[in-house]
């Protein structure tokens, strides 16, 4: 088909090579990674980066230490836990160290003379019972304390357990089954915080409130009911700190329930002074564990990390920018003089 040419229409199309720059083609097969290099890295290598991080050093203070002190762990692989530590009061890290081992422990505390080791007079540590005997051995004026949250935590796990135990007795099509699946979450709940609201409830077909739903719950099995009421009396004495009548009601009942609330009432009444501790002393790890959450946001931004050193860099590095919780130097750069906020 025959097109007329026109001021605006010719009947050879133009040539766009011409009007295209030289290195247009060169453009075309740079990749998104070199543009970028190129405009905002410039000539600054991998390698480059990493010696700078090398530079700097974190400076640990031998001859002093804090007299309340946070113990806690997180993961830095999977199947791989740390050790971290810090000041309870200002917040600022003593250590992290690649693993949670008592050796690991030891190894870097030893450093301190005993005489520095000795001013510690409160060490804060969740249940995980490595941390009880170096503890005990480097720091022997502290008194070693559990933290509450892990104490509650192991309570609600239990009566957990106990629930999906007594739930799996009933038939999976069951009312009674489906109930307790749907509503487990109330007898996890403290009984004085339920709501007095009226909501429909599809599996009971009724507008019901909380405590109605609860006592439905509880009408199915008595052991249920007799594990949920001993659940909520060591809730009211531990959150009360009535210390005498929590572990009254824990030697009195040990030998009647069942196994699962068995073991943990053994291991409260092994571990009862640092038990007894938490709830006279006011210390508890909550501070230590806004770091580390903030470790692991570090990590999830990361895509994780194959190099601890550079995973403990990145860790002191974002804690000073937030604030000066570290001791760094670097030449041309010293974090332990500036303040960040």
């Amino acid at each position: 088909m025959a097109v007329a040419e026109t001021s605006l229409v010719q009947k050879e199309p133009p040539n766009f090579n011409d009007h295209q720059p030289e290195n247009y083609s060169k453009i075309n097969r740079e990749s998104l990674y070199d543009r970028y290099h190129r405009n905002f890295i410039g000539s600054v290598s991998t390698s480059t980066v990493i010696r700078k991080l090398k530079e700097f050093e974190f400076k640990s203070d031998l001859n002093h230490l804090p007299e309340h002190m946070s113990w806690d762990e997180y993961s830095f692989k999977k199947g791989k836990m740390s050790f971290i530590a810090h000041d309870y009061d200002t917040r600022k890290i003593v250590a992290i160290l690649d693993g949670r081992t008592q050796a690991t422990i030891r190894n870097h505390f030893l450093r301190y003379s005993r005489q520095v080791r000795c001013r510690v007079k409160v060490i804060t540590i969740d249940m995980f019972s490595p941390y009880y005997d170096i503890a005990r051995k480097l720091f022997s004026n502290s008194k070693i304390i559990l933290d509450c949250f892990h104490i509650v935590q192991h309570l609600n796990r239990a009566m957990n357990r106990v629930c999906i135990q007594i739930m799996n007795q009933f038939d999976r099509r069951s009312h009674e089954y489906k109930a307790l699946k749907r509503y487990w979450k109330l007898i996890q709940q403290d009984s004085r915080k339920l709501s007095d609201k009226r909501f429909y409830q599809p599996t009971f077909r009724s507008h019901l409130t909380n405590k109605e739903v609860l006592e439905k719950l509880l009408s199915y099995s008595q052991e249920l009911r007799q594990h949920y009421n001993l659940y909520q009396l060591l809730l009211f004495h531990f959150q009360e700190k009535q210390t005498e009548h929590f572990f009254n009601l824990i030697e009195e009942t040990i030998s009647s329930v069942n196994p699962i609330f068995q073991t943990l009432f053994k291991n409260f009444l092994k571990d009862k002074d640092k038990i007894m501790n938490a709830l006279e002393l006011p210390h508890s790890n909550a501070k230590l564990e806004d770091t580390t959450n903030l470790i692991k946001d570090i990590k999830r931004n990361a895509f994780s990390f194959r190099n601890f050193d550079n995973f403990k860099t990145r860790i002191f590095i974002v804690l000073n920018i937030k604030k000066e919780r570290t001791n760094w130097s670097s030449p041309g750069c010293n974090f332990s003089s500036t303040h960040y906020s």
